[in-house]
């Protein structure tokens, strides 16, 4: 799938999936600004990085979800622990055949990130990085991500292999940093 079409099929799943974005364009791994790119073009789960980046622990808060028949899709945002400073958007489509029912029923239980949680269960898994995005934000990921209507940031597609099967489909914004392009003032 083509990842204009993979973004489609993710923000498609909620209701209002059109207001995420005012536009979202593929760009080259190696087109993506620091510091984007450290926190997008890897093969590492992003709650792990999110809490590298910027020093301290994550949590999850689930804005909406949908459980069927073993597919089970949220959307969510990460915040810094302990505060309500947003520094992750995310859509998540999750097959738990994959996975054990112990595995499945922390996932929906929402309180530890999707990264963590597959850790803690030493779920053999390999993320696959499938495309970089620059999006302008648009009404409701700009509420997300406490940033500006028609502002830029970026974010990637990713799917992690679960014991050797695609079992979780990604979508993952970063909320706005600051770059080297715009720390200097170009556009």
């Amino acid at each position: 799938m083509n990842p204009q079409d993979e973004l489609n099929a993710l923000t498609g799943l909620f209701d209002g999936g059109d207001a995420i974005f005012g536009s979202a364009v593929h760009i080259p791994s190696a087109m993506t600004p620091e510091p984007y790119k450290q926190m997008l073009v890897h093969d590492h789960h992003m709650t792990v990085t999110m809490e590298n980046f910027h020093g301290t622990a994550v949590d999850v808060r689930i804005i909406d979800q949908i459980d069927s028949e073993g597919l089970y899709c949220r959307k969510i945002v990460l915040l810094k622990t302990g505060t309500e400073e947003v520094v992750q958007f995310g859509i998540v489509r999750f097959n738990f055949h994959y996975v054990t029912d112990d595995v499945r029923s922390e996932i929906v239980d929402g309180k530890t990130p999707l990264g963590r949680v597959l850790i803690k269960h030493n779920v053999l898994r390999h993320i696959d990085l499938g495309a970089i995005i620059r999006v302008t934000a648009g009404e409701e990921l700009a509420g997300l991500l406490q940033m500006k209507s028609g502002e830029t940031t970026f974010g990637r597609l990713a799917t992690i292999f679960c014991n050797e099967c695609p079992a979780v489909d990604l979508l993952e914004i970063s909320a706005p940093l600051v770059t080297d392009e715009s720390s200097h003032g170009d556009p």
